[in-house]
This record gives C-alpha cells, structure tokens and sequence, in this order.
C-alpha cells in the first residue's frame, strides 16, 4: 500500500494499463535496483571471504577478508550490529538457539558496492535458555500453528470469536492522514465500524463498501477499514492467510511501515520517531491490482541514502506463475521472511520477490503490520458503478521471531 503519488518505473512490475506512470526514472536507476537482488555491485560473493569459531558462554570469532575492502559490518542479532576496517570481530550471545550472522565488506566509503555473505549459527553453550522472550499474553492459543525449527511464536490472532476486532491486537487507522483524504488518490474513508471490519465463522471480514460518509468534513462515497497490529517486529517471519476480494476498483493490501513513520492516526503515533515515508520503511507483502485479480505484488519501499528520495524494488507473478489457484477463490499464504541480509516475500512458501539488506537499504528498525481495503486511486483503477461491498477474508496472523 504505497504512501506516494508517484510510481517509479517498472517495465514488468507495471504491466499495461495497471499504472499511471507520470516520471520514469533514469536508466541506471533501474540497472542499480536490479542489482540489488543480489550482491548490489560486485560480480560474485566469492570476493569476500569469512571463517568463524565458536568458544565458551556463547561467543563466536569472525574474520572476514575481501580484497580492496574499506571497511567491514557485521550483524549478529537486533541492535547487535558492528562496524571495523580490520575484518576480526568477537561477539557474545546472551541465549542458546540459532542465529544467522550477516556480514557486508564494503568497497568505498559511501557504501555503495558491497559483497555479503550469512552464516547460520547454532548456539548451544550460552546462559540464556532461549532466543526471544515470550509474552504468553500475546499468543491465542485456540488453534494449531505452524512451528517453524529456528523461530518462536511471538505474536498472532486466529480469530476464533465472534464480534469486532480484538481491541487488544488491533487498532483501527480512521483519521486521515493527508488533508482529509488518503495517498495514491483512495476513494475511501476508513471507519472503526463493525459495517467495516468484523470477526466471524473463524475469519476477520474487512468490507469494502459503497456508501456516502463524511469525516472531518471530507465527503466520501466508499468506507472501508485499515487496521494496525498492536505488535511490532524487527527481524522473523510474518505469516497472514487471507482470501482477497474479486470486485473490480477494489485494491488489497497486507503490508507493513516502520513503527517510527509518525503516521497520523497510526497505533504508535509518534513514540518511536516521526522519519515519515520512506525513511520509515515500507514492505508490500501482498498487494492486487483493481483490474487483474490473478496477478499479486510484492514490493519494498525506503528511502534513498544520498537523497532521501522514494527507492522501490518489486516483482510481479501471476497465480499460474505462482502455481496457485486464484487467489480470490481461495485462501493463501502470504508470508514475510526477514533477516539481516535479506527480506523475501513468498506466497504459499513460494518465492515472490527478494531483496538484499544493507546500508543502501536499511530494513534494520521495527515495522507494524496493516490490513487494509482501498478503493481506486494508483492501484485500484476505475471502480465500476456496479460496485456495491467486497471482502477481504483473514483466516490467521501470525508473528515469528
């Protein structure tokens, strides 16, 4: 769900007809964000070499080696994350369990060309007991999860209950947040009404509507509803399984900002920054276009380190490319996988889209999730007169770390 007006220039991720294209971006723009899917600048990742022991209560030895380096990054866990031109570093973890170590040899002082590597770690010999902490409060147990080797459960809703929204998971995003309207040239005005956003039958309905509704003076002829999880997370997986709507004009979106956005009316507001977008970062898990129902987008948004600019990376697949059925007749996975070094986005675990993490694109702070209906505007196209409510189905949310 894009915070701009503004699309950048995609020749596969903007098929004909699904975008407005008003600026098309320089050429070595585009070869440079093709790059980033991989090592960014570098031929190969066989420049930068990287051995490691493991020694007593948790600690590892690292020594990286890459010719013509200036400079060495290593990222053992969240908030653990170091810099030296020396290439040996020495850490100590906390807590047993299993880890993936990144670490960037960069070639010039802007960060700009770079090689990375990641070693999975298991850390059998630390005081700690555990990886991450727990807080049984956020876990609904009412249903099986799936239990994934390296990660914890941290957070989820399975929506077995019947009513509105758990007010403990989940926020309702109503005021708007650009004089009156929302970005991209939505049609619609959220609400916190149940008309909106419901629980039953085992899965959360957000409906889009046709209806005239007025907030703060601004007039609208569609109401549907956003929500924001109550639960942020920097680094893990994110799993949603959801049935998306089939009406035209409609635009889907599972998606996540940077907890520190400043975003009005957001569930955070202001209490871990006000970067706005793109500093923020912005992660598309899912999104559908208003016209092709059988093609899903996933995309990544920040902001460029030289000139705060939007950058943007994003693939499009089809359902037959996805080797799925289509997605507004069944349910499907949607999924986030997130690292240090890379963030992937997969559906039904089959790989969308990824993107390499690094200095260049720094998906290093906390994000929250957000389910929403738009109408219109960039994505949703033309909404037909026929239009009268769709659904967007959520069967479960869940967080891993």
């Amino acid at each position: 769900m894009r915070l701009y007006t503004i699309p950048p220039r995609w020749d596969r991720f903007y098929p004909s007809n699904t975008k407005i294209i008003k600026y098309l971006y320089p050429l070595f723009v585009i070869l440079c964000f093709n790059a980033l899917l991989t090592s960014c600048s570098k031929d190969s990742n066989a420049d930068l070499e990287v051995n490691y022991t493991l020694g007593e209560n948790g600690s590892v030895r690292v020594t990286a080696e890459a010719p013509q380096a200036v400079v060495y990054r290593f990222s053992f866990e969240p908030n653990a994350v170091f810099e030296n031109s020396s290439g040996d570093i020495e850490y100590n973890y906390a807590n047993k369990g299993n880890y993936t170590l990144g670490i960037w040899a960069f070639y010039d002082s802007e960060y700009n060309s770079f090689s990375y590597k990641t070693i999975d770690l298991e850390i059998v010999n630390a005081n700690g007991n555990t990886t991450t902490v727990v807080d049984p409060n956020n876990i609904d147990t009412s249903e099986e999860t799936t239990v994934y080797t390296d990660l914890n459960l941290v957070w989820n809703d399975e929506f077995n209950y019947e009513g509105a929204p758990s007010d403990k998971k989940w926020h309702h995003q109503y005021i708007p947040i650009i004089g009156g309207s929302w970005a991209n040239g939505e049609k619609q005005h959220y609400t916190a009404r149940m008309d909106n956003s419901f629980v039953s039958d085992g899965t959360l309905k957000i409906v889009a509507k046709r209806e005239t509704y007025t907030y703060e003076g601004s007039r609208k002829s569609f109401t549907s509803a956003r929500l924001n999880s109550k639960f942020d997370l920097e680094y893990g997986r994110i799993d949603v399984r959801a049935k998306l709507p089939k009406s035209e004009g409609t635009w889907p979106a599972i998606w996540t900002l940077g907890t520190n956005v400043g975003e009005r009316g957001n569930y955070y507001g202001t209490s871990a920054g006000n970067v706005g977008w793109p500093a923020c970062g912005e992660i598309d898990i899912m999104e559908q276009n208003g016209s092709d129902k059988e093609t899903l987008y996933g995309t990544f948004h920040w902001a460029d380190s030289s000139s705060g600019d939007n950058a943007s990376y994003g693939q499009t697949k089809t359902a037959y490319e996805l080797g799925i059925n289509n997605p507004v007749d069944d349910f499907h996975l949607y999924s986030l996988v997130w690292t240090p070094s890379s963030l992937k986005i997969f559906v039904d675990n089959t790989l969308l889209v990824q993107l390499s993490n690094s200095a260049s694109v720094p998906f290093d702070n906390p994000h929250y999730l957000i389910l929403n209906i738009a109408m219109g505007g960039t994505l949703g196209g033309t909404i037909p007169n026929s239009f009268s409510q769709d659904t967007m189905e959520i069967d479960f949310v869940r967080f891993y770390q």
